[in-house]
């Protein structure tokens, strides 16, 4: 293997890790054992902090292709809890409203997914890296500006209800005791090969608003697993929000895996905890010594 000359990696990404993260170990790892200080090292497609799955990370010259990687399809296994919002529609932040549910059925779910199929236009979140006026969309989000966000045009090429556990009171577990996506690994199955302002929290039912206050009752955390595949920049975080308002109700993600990139999925990637160990033992082209 020459990294330098260039190599394609396939990677899990860890839950909490950033992409930036990834790269820079996988960087490091790589100048380690080369005996360099530099290389060159780059991702195809970012995937949020608490998301985890198939990230393609590429090494020296092969950085060129990283545009032509990005442009593939995707396919995600995404939980979203019904019900509830965040100001950014996963787990980072804590919930911040509340909405009825007991009126949502199966037959509806199944039925409102079916419209998300084809061409699509979807606001990316408030809480993302899309740039308003120079600066980072998320920037503003944090210091509670509102954010104009224009809408994308995306193609969703597959929607498919997995899971659904409608007025069951069966909450998921909170993000700090474990990786919410744990549940989600292995395979997932093959694939078939006007501008809007935005409050912080993102799009809501307005018409379905409760306070923020938790809800006593079972019935207060139905949720749904739905199989993604899709076109480069869909927001998964914003399907989940466009979902929970489609069901006149509010959700938000509380597990998200990229299960496949084009045609890398996620057993033809190797974690990082497995990353220098599988290095190890690679036959690599040294760079030559001046």
């Amino acid at each position: 293997m020459n990294f330098q000359t260039g190599e394609i990696l396939y990677i899990d990404k860890p839950y909490r890790w950033t992409s930036f993260d990834v790269v820079n170990k996988v960087r490091w790892l790589l100048c380690k054992r080369l005996g360099t200080k530099k290389l060159k090292v780059g991702h195809a497609g970012t995937l949020d902090p608490l998301a985890t799955g198939v990230m393609i990370v590429c090494t020296g010259r092969a950085t060129k292709r990283i545009d032509e990687l990005q442009a593939h399809t995707k396919e995600y296994i995404a939980v979203l809890r019904l019900g509830a919002t965040t100001p950014s529609f996963d787990l980072e932040h804590e919930i911040d409203a509340y909405y009825p549910t007991e009126h949502i059925t199966r037959e509806q779910v199944e039925s409102v997914l079916q419209t998300f199929l084809g061409r699509i236009e979807q606001v990316p979140p408030a809480y993302s890296a899309v740039k308003v006026d120079g600066k980072r969309a998320y920037d503003l989000a944090r210091k509670d500006k509102e954010v104009e966000l224009k809408p994308k045009v995306l193609i969703i090429d597959e929607i498919e209800l997995l899971g659904c556990e409608l007025n069951e009171g069966n909450p998921l577990p909170a993000p700090a005791e474990g990786d919410p996506c744990s549940s989600l690994r292995g395979e997932a199955g093959t694939p078939h090969s006007s501008p809007t302002t935005i409050p912080r929290s993102g799009m809501r039912n307005k018409a379905f608003l409760h306070s923020p206050e938790q809800p006593t009752d079972a019935t207060a955390y139905p949720s749904i697993t739905i199989r993604v595949v899709c076109s480069k920049g869909t927001y998964i975080r914003a399907l989940a929000r466009d979902i929970g308002v489609a069901l006149g109700s509010g959700a938000h993600l509380t597990a998200l895996r990229r299960t496949r990139v084009g045609d890398v999925g996620v057993n033809d990637c190797i974690t990082m905890d497995a990353f220098p160990e599988w290095l190890e033992q690679q036959d690599i082209e040294l760079p030559e010594q001046s």
